[in-house]
């Protein structure tokens, strides 16, 4: 497969591998999410800070249902050496499995390299795979800025908030906060925005401009 096939919408390639916490497949995670992200090398500084920041998240992602994968093409006993370093400098475990793709046939397979950047090393990738293992959103950083954890988590939590409301959410938005609807399929359900949005529990803008509060939404 080539490195520019991976697009949303698609369904996730299976893959396995050998990780800090043994080997995985990729399909031993259906039925849950799943945030599969790459980072370019074992022992460099914005990496070390990402995965502090992913481990500190950890309980956030796993309240939402969603498994943390971590890939380089470092070696198993790499990664290993470098969360047990982790841990002695910073006192944190890092509680997610980190695949060790050492010839590069995920990376290569997921696109995660970039040959006009590097082609020794990942770019920082990140994939949103549903429990479907369709993949529902990408992500792609450069190798010299780190990730927005809090970002992740909240397009993490929009789109489980589209699946599960039947909702879209605008720019900027944050959980707790009203979700729009899409726009209507009918010219009697135009109408109907438009002279009675609270029968619907929508405010309305206009027409084709209406959110709903989503019920036990809670703020991050």
């Amino acid at each position: 497969m080539e490195n520019n096939c991976i697009r949303i919408g698609m369904k996730a390639p299976d893959f396995s591998a050998a990780t800090t916490f043994g080997p995985i497949k990729l399909s031993d995670y259906q039925g849950k999410w799943v945030v599969l992200f790459s980072h370019p090398g074992d022992f460099t500084p914005v990496c070390t800070t990402e995965f502090l920041a992913f481990s500190k998240a950890q309980p956030q992602f796993e309240a939402r249902g969603a498994q943390l994968l971590g890939l380089s093409i470092d070696s198993n006993p790499s990664h290993l050496a470098w969360v047990y370093a982790i841990y002695v400098a910073t006192g944190v475990q890092v509680p997610f499995p980190i695949i060790a793709d050492r010839t590069g046939e995920i990376a290569r397979l997921y696109g995660m390299m970039a040959p006009d950047v590097s082609r020794q090393e990942t770019v920082r990738n990140v994939f949103f795979i549903d429990p479907e293992q369709t993949i529902r959103a990408i992500l792609v950083y450069p190798l010299t800025n780190g990730r927005s954890i809090p970002e992740i988590l909240r397009l993490l939590t929009a789109l489980q908030t589209t699946d599960r409301e039947h909702v879209v959410t605008p720019a900027n938005w944050q959980p707790g906060q009203p979700a729009l609807v899409p726009p209507p399929r009918t010219y009697d359900e135009l109408l109907s925005r438009q002279n009675n949005p609270q029968a619907q529990h929508l405010e309305c803008e206009d027409w084709f401009l209406c959110s709903r509060q989503i019920p036990g939404e809670a703020k991050q």
